[in-house]
């Protein structure tokens, strides 16, 4: 973060009116903008389909401005500058006529000025928008530069798709209308500075990257676990279960991080190219081997943290016989020389005992116990833990032995803190993947192919694609179904 500052542009903003622009972007682009990191020549214009006036929009952003960002509001003259570059446009998103409306604010003389014609296109909508609104870019002439040398760019909000089919039918439509080096299709996932962290620790550490393959790594596990429910998300969580809301993006964007071989060069382009030769060599399965190689689960009442909470079917807009998985794991195989042979488990859940993302490397044991010919049993498996969230941080666990006159053997951790070394509030991912798309930098953002080929493996897991079993129940503040233990394979 401590790079070049963004262009001047236009910031437009479709789903102004939406959760994730209050409480994400608005106050992503003010922390930007209290480091210094945004140019002086922005402008961000919000377009959702609430009649406001500017004030009356700037007013609502402030609010979240004070309530979720990471700078707070230390200077009151700094703080209404911010807000004077905020301006706001009421349009439904399928009239072409707001298109019209929204190109001449763009091309004004007054703006040109200032933005010099740079524009970038943020969809903050439900996905259903997504096309229409691409396509009324295009049949404005808005997804070229409006000045000799501009920039057009547009950031596109997860889910791209639901399954292989809409993801290729997206990805037509909006490369009908942009080139791939215009679209920049965003996980918030990889603007953490742990996931981002994953090829430093690997390729900058010697010690542990000659340990990153099958010759030394039994099994990988990639963990997201949460303790939340439905936070009134019941109707959208309908729809996709946490295979397509958690596995398809986040946990595939990590597993392609964390398997991917070393890049030519540290830049996007290499970067992305290996991600998705990781996707291209995970191991095909048949129909039958399928229900063998994924467990789903749904959460019923149960207490988390203290407080009782009901099951996912008395969620609202929930039905009360609902099929949809709150819980999956899902064992994958990456088919090249580094990883054959090596299981990947991908478990991610919702009203879990506990909130925490992390990834886990388990050693290969030495093929003879040496101590236990000292009548010693004592058995502490090595494993290089990654915590993406929260309390960020890298933890390695051995065994050592026990100050006594008996050989026993405890386990021992080393462990690093990123609160610890790095003092201050960390930056917040929309804040380095909003500024990359600004100054034009595409390596934390998924290409066609990469989108593309995770549907392609994920979709055969869906529910609607092959016949599997009712989800597993598990109590709500559990670690899961009951079948865990066994589906992963602990002795």
């Amino acid at each position: 973060m401590e790079a070049k500052g963004t262009p001047p542009l236009s910031l437009v903003i479709f789903g102004a009116s939406g959760d994730l622009t209050r409480r994400k972007l608005i106050p992503a682009l003010y922390d930007l903008w209290m480091d210094g990191l945004l140019n002086p020549g922005i402008e961000i214009l919000g377009v959702a389909r609430r009649l406001k006036s500017h004030q009356a929009f700037r007013e609502e952003v402030s609010e979240g401005i004070r309530a979720h960002s990471r700078s707070g509001v230390r200077d009151d003259d700094r703080f209404q500058a911010f807000l004077s570059q905020i301006f706001y446009q009421a349009t439904d998103f399928e009239d072409p006529s707001g298109y019209d409306t929204l190109r001449s604010f763009l091309a004004s003389s007054e703006r040109i000025g200032k933005t010099r014609g740079n524009v970038l296109f943020y969809l903050a909508t439900p996905p259903s928008y997504f096309i229409p609104i691409i396509r009324q870019l295009g049949a404005h002439d808005l997804n070229v530069g409006l000045e000799p040398g501009a920039f057009v760019r547009i950031v596109i909000e997860k889910p791209f798709g639901r399954d292989l089919k809409s993801a290729i039918e997206l990805n037509r439509e909006l490369l009908g209308v942009f080139r791939e080096e215009q679209v920049y299709r965003i996980d918030h996932y990889l603007g953490k500075e742990t996931v981002q962290n994953i090829l430093v620790f690997r390729l900058a550490n010697p010690v542990f990257g000659s340990l990153w393959s099958n010759v030394h790594v039994s099994r990988v596990e990639i963990k997201v676990m949460e303790s939340l429910g439905m936070e009134g998300r019941g109707g959208y969580f309908e729809e996709a279960g946490i295979i397509r809301d958690m596995i398809q993006s986040h946990l595939f964007q990590v597993l392609s991080l964390t398997a991917m071989e070393p890049p030519v060069a540290f830049e996007a382009k290499a970067i992305r190219d290996e991600k998705v030769k990781v996707l291209r060599s995970l191991k095909p399965y048949s129909r039958e081997e399928l229900a063998l190689n994924i467990l789903r689960g749904q959460y019923g009442p149960g207490m988390v943290e203290g407080t009782p909470v009901v099951g996912y079917r008395e969620e609202d807009k929930v039905a009360p016989d609902s099929q949809v998985e709150t819980f999956a794991a899902m064992r994958v195989e990456v088919q090249n020389w580094r990883w054959a042979g090596v299981p990947f488990y991908l478990i991610a859940g919702k009203r879990l005992s506990r909130k925490s993302t992390e990834i886990t490397l388990f050693f290969k044991e030495f093929p003879f116990a040496i101590f236990r010919l000292s009548q010693c049993e004592d058995h502490v498996p090595n494993t290089l833990t990654i915590r993406i969230q929260p309390n960020e941080g890298i933890s390695l666990r051995f065994g050592l032995k026990r100050p006594s006159s008996v050989l026993n053997i405890d386990p021992a951790e080393m462990d690093f803190s990123y609160q610890k070394s790095y003092q201050g509030n960390p930056v917040d991912a929309y804040e380095r993947l909003l500024r990359d798309a600004m100054v034009g930098d595409s390596t934390l953002f998924a290409r066609d192919d990469e989108v593309e080929k995770s549907w392609g493996y994920i979709t055969p897991f869906l529910s609607d694609s092959f016949p599997v079993p009712e989800p597993l129940p598990y109590k709500a503040g559990s670690d899961g179904p009951e079948g865990l233990t066994d589906f992963l394979n602990y002795s």
